[in-house]
């Protein structure tokens, strides 16, 4: 099994917001293999707090524009690392320091990772 088409467009669309507000070290794993949950998992962070909201208000908008609104959304409060749970689709926006302490790549490694749009800035 892999990611279906519309988890596709809807990472697509979240990793080019969070590029167009400068986020950093993007990357989408397909994990519709090891979890039942979900298919994609975007991972990106940003130096500071105000960055990580900016980011979230950014692909909240973007996905807000294809009809998807969050099912679960935790961590907007303190703006060190915010989950947006859209079924299809997790997003993790981190604080720089959280995405290096947590690091999410390290525990997803095994699955396959998606190919982001060429628009897309994945690292800075």
């Amino acid at each position: 099994m892999t990611a279906t088409d519309r988890a596709l467009t809807l990472v697509h669309a979240a990793a080019r917001a969070a590029s167009d507000k400068l986020a950093e070290d993007i990357l989408v794993f397909d994990v519709s293999e090891q979890l039942f949950i979900t298919d994609c998992f975007l991972l990106c962070s940003a130096p500071n707090d105000r960055q990580v909201r900016a980011i979230v208000d950014a692909v909240e908008e973007a996905l807000r524009e294809l009809d998807a609104k969050p099912i679960r959304r935790e961590g907007e409060r303190q703006g060190r690392w915010v989950l947006l749970d859209y079924a299809e689709v997790v997003v993790h926006v981190q604080h720089a320091e959280e995405r290096e302490f947590y690091a999410l790549e390290r525990l997803w490694r095994d699955c396959p990772l998606v190919e982001l749009p060429a628009d897309v800035v994945s690292e800075r």
